[in-house]
């Protein structure tokens, strides 16, 4: 099983005087640094308009990371697909392949804040229907020698090719889901599929259960599974102080950051969101005690690796950790990274 660096660059937290511009530095010194350390892969969130998530532009973003390392995959997390018209999305991440030597696997959702689709004038309640139709046409671009044309309910075109082509063909595509159709969705498109643990217990039981959900419907649409991934927070302590301090900066996450990011109202959410607000009443309640294994790697390196020998077990191929969230400094995140790095991590080599 293999590791990468994720995140969401949430930056919405009370009395907070660490600017965007400072957040976006802290990412891009961290993402050079998994590969340091030997991470696998550096996984970047898209967000608009609010701190919820301050980096807007992963592209740009894992484009210096690209030119300042040799090894390390380079992933959106994820791309909102149905807010880019798919064309620019297939020649951006073709690009990018090309420029890092074939290190880019993609990534995308719908996405999960009504606020992000206003500006840009795309229908949240369509979304899904959005979503699948664009990431057929990104795939169809990457993967075909010939120029192709599409006449679909939300793009219409005639005789498109991208340039330049990306190295890998096809370049790794995941669908990201909490939700049974995303999933299914997934094994309709033969995508690999990226999930929550929080979201897999919440709905299926575990993780094991949301594979299986995977495995079924990859078989029932002719194609044969592809990789498993899963996101954990993640927070090394050694001692009762530091879980107690831990414990209190992952609540303070999900208060100030998750539960103002997700649609909350019952009334306005489409019905494939419907889900969400069953995570946000229990984020809303949940205490430092409650954390679990569901959602958050916490603790000794001992008990971390004893945890993800579970995740491994279920089937999974590869984890990305969470590790700068809940305002924690700079200098202990990299710390953090080097310390899984090298007492977690060679575990499951």
């Amino acid at each position: 099983m293999k590791f990468g660096y994720f995140t969401l660059s949430d930056n919405h937290y009370v009395d907070n005087r660490r600017g965007a511009n400072q957040l976006v530095a802290d990412i891009l010194d961290e993402a050079i640094y998994a590969e340091e350390v030997g991470l696998h892969s550096a996984w970047i969130g898209e967000h608009h308009f609010s701190t919820l998530g301050v980096l807007s532009c992963p592209d740009l973003v894992l484009a210096h990371v690209a030119a300042r390392t040799k090894k390390i995959r380079l992933a959106p997390a994820v791309s909102v697909l149905p807010l880019h018209h798919p064309i620019r999305v297939a020649e951006q991440w073709a690009t990018l392949d090309l420029l890092s030597g074939g290190r880019v696997d993609f990534a995308a959702g719908r996405g999960y804040d009504r606020r992000e689709y206003a500006p840009f004038h795309v229908s949240f309640e369509d979304n899904q229907s959005i979503f699948e139709e664009g990431m057929g046409i990104v795939r169809r671009l990457w993967e075909s020698e010939e120029p192709i044309s599409h006449h679909g309910k939300h793009y219409q075109f005639d005789d498109v090719a991208i340039t330049p082509k990306p190295v890998q063909r096809p370049i790794p595509a995941y669908v990201a889901a909490f939700s049974r159709p995303s999933i299914e969705l997934a094994g309709r498109l033969g995508c690999n599929l990226i999930v929550a643990p929080f979201a897999a217990a919440l709905t299926f039981g575990g993780l094991r259960q949301m594979a299986d959900v995977y495995r079924e419907a990859c078989v029932k649409h002719g194609h044969q599974p592809g990789r498993l991934m899963c996101s954990y927070f993640l927070h090394l302590a050694d001692t009762p102080p530091a879980e107690e301090a831990a414990r209190a900066r992952q609540i303070r996450y999900y208060r100030e950051c998750a539960t103002a990011a997700f649609p909350g109202d019952p009334k306005t959410a489409p019905p494939s969101y419907r889900y969400f607000i069953e995570i946000v009443e229990r984020l809303q309640k949940v205490r430092p005690e409650d954390l679990s294994e569901n959602s958050v790697l916490l603790g000794t390196p001992a008990h971390i690796t004893d945890t993800l020998k579970k995740v491994e077990a279920a089937g999974f191929d590869e984890v990305i950790l969470y590790v700068n969230v809940g305002l924690k400094p700079h200098p202990q995140v990299k710390d953090e990274m080097a310390r899984f790095a090298a007492e977690v991590a060679p575990a499951f080599a």
